[in-house]
Order: structure tokens, then sequence, then C-alpha cells
């Protein structure tokens, strides 16, 4: 079993990446909307990554004997005017995701959570990946997003995108 303070905080994360796949479907929404498919459809499997976290954090938990136990999903409430919006709002949210992850490590090391701290080496990594492919889709919305070839492009870019689902998770 573990330290119940940190079952807390991992529980509390499985929700908020269950609200993180919401919101991205939610920016998945807003792209379709506006007629560009290749965001919507990479914003869709930013959706799917994030229920794969979300369920990855579930099974250690009930792997580790703790009860998992689920709060309410809050509704997304970002309003966008230009289509580089979602693509900052999705940078931010990965910052913040990023710094939640950092902080239950930091509690997980404060009290030698070794087992916690391995688990948590893969979303880790993962978040440096997330928070850079946003950082990337932004700096090629500004260099490309206001001429409507280069917008073109990046759509078709985005389309491309395949899910795969996650093979080398963290151990358990």
């Amino acid at each position: 079993m573990i330290n119940e303070k940190i079952a807390k905080l991992i529980n509390e994360q499985v929700n908020k990446e269950l609200y993180s796949g919401y919101l991205y479907l939610d920016f998945a929404n807003y792209y379709a909307d506006e007629g560009l498919d290749g965001f919507a459809h990479w914003y869709e499997i930013q959706a799917q990554e994030e229920r794969d976290h979300a369920l990855m954090m579930r099974r250690y938990l009930i792997d580790n004997g703790v009860k998992v136990t689920f709060g309410e999903i809050a509704k997304p409430d970002k309003k966008f005017k230009e289509h580089i919006d979602p693509l900052n709002a999705g940078l931010e949210h990965e910052q913040y995701v990023t710094s939640l992850i950092n902080n239950i490590y930091r509690e997980a090391f404060a009290i030698n959570d070794f087992k916690t701290m391995q688990f948590l080496d893969w979303f880790i990594k993962e978040q440096g990946e997330e928070e850079k492919n946003a950082e990337d889709m932004v700096k090629k919305m500004q260099l490309y997003g206001h001429d409507a070839k280069g917008l073109y492009s990046l759509n078709q870019e985005l389309a491309g995108r395949v899910y795969t689902p996650s093979a080398t998770g963290p151990a358990m």
C-alpha cells in the first residue's frame, strides 16, 4: 500500500487527466467548427492519450491496494477568437499538468517512496514531450497560420497523426 497523501494526490491526478481529455475534445470541437479537421484530429488523439494517462494512474492505485474514487469533471470554459488560442491554452495546460506531476513526485521523494517515484518517471518524461509538442504547435501557427496555404499545410500535417497506445508506459 502506498502513503495516504500520495494515494490522494494520484487519485486527484486521475481526475485531472480525464479533464485534460475533456478539454482537448473541446479544442477538437472548436477546430471542427472552423473547418480545420487536421487540428481537430490532432486534439482527438491528444484526448485519447490523456485518457490513457488516467487509466495508467488508476491501475497503479488499484495495484497498490488503493480504492479509486472519481470526482466531477469540470466543463471546459475557454472561448476562442483566433485559431492560435486553443494552442496557447494547450501549452498553458500542459505546463500546469507538469507542475501537478512534479508536485506528486516531490511529495513521494520527501517520504522516500521510490516505487511511486519510479512510476512517475515516465510521466515526467512524457510531460517534457507534451510541452515540446505544444510549444512547436504554437510556433508553427505563429509562422504559418496567417497564410492560407501555410494553414492548409499545417492542417494536413496534423491530420496525419496516428494514435499509438503507449506500450512503454510506466512500470508498475
